[in-house]
């Protein structure tokens, strides 16, 4: 490599610097210097479907991708410049061969040749979000415990009876808009079905000379499988 084409070399990594520093210090052009919100003209990023916000949620993880992009070329040019001035650039970090001048003039900022080059990684940078919900699985379900309590599955299933972006065809057993959730047929509030149907005031009795039944869904669940059994008990109340 001449000193002409280190030179060259050198003003294009300050002028590429210059640049990266002005976009990461403005986010002229990725907008991030709003909040998604404020961004789409949304009260909340929240709706009751998932598509309704998906193209502004994509644009808005292809801007923080763009932005951490530029985040880390910023800081490898860094390098490269401290390299050039302790005389290793243009070396391989890797193979300590020289790094051929077409290849710097293509990616200035590397550290290696091409057959040394690494695996470009995944970002582990995660939404701030996530902090106020670690760890994100477990922590409200209490399923492993011995006794019965009220947990975040159970939360969860009595928000989706009032539906969800789910189309009906996820749900090929189910007869009726009322089935359309996960395990339809659950006992809530109740172990058998009789507790569930029977009408009683707050001391178990019935103010009917024989015992009123209410027609339910607990009541057509236990019709359906006395009927299976061959036993109408069910279908005469």
């Amino acid at each position: 490599m001449t000193e002409a084409q280190r030179l060259k070399l050198r003003n294009q990594l300050l002028e590429e610097k210059r640049r990266l520093e002005e976009r990461l210090k403005k986010n002229r052009n990725f907008g991030l210097e709003q909040g998604m919100n404020e961004s789409i003209g949304e009260l909340s990023g929240y709706d009751n479907h998932p598509g309704d916000i998906g193209t502004e949620l994509y644009e808005r993880g292809k801007d923080l991708a763009l932005n951490e992009e530029d985040e880390t070329r910023l800081k490898r040019i860094n390098q490269a410049l401290d390299r050039m001035e302790r005389g290793e650039y243009g070396i391989c970090a890797a193979c300590g061969r020289e790094i051929p001048v077409e290849r710097l003039e293509a990616v200035p900022e590397t550290a290696y040749c091409v057959e040394h080059e690494p695996e470009r990684t995944v970002s582990k940078r995660r939404p701030v979000e996530e902090k106020v919900i670690h760890p994100p699985f477990g922590e409200h379900s209490y399923d492993g415990l011995d006794r019965t309590m009220y947990d975040a599955e159970d939360s969860w299933q009595d928000v989706e009876r009032y539906g969800t972006s789910n189309p009906p065809d996820m749900y090929p057993e189910g007869k009726d808009y009322n089935q359309l959730h996960i395990d339809p047929d659950e006992r809530r509030g109740y172990v058998d079905d009789l507790e569930a149907v029977a009408v009683a005031d707050l001391t178990g009795r019935s103010h009917q000379p024989l015992p009123e039944i209410t027609r339910n869904r607990a009541h057509d669940r236990a019709a359906e499988n006395e009927e299976e059994k061959g036993d109408e008990g069910w279908n005469r109340v």
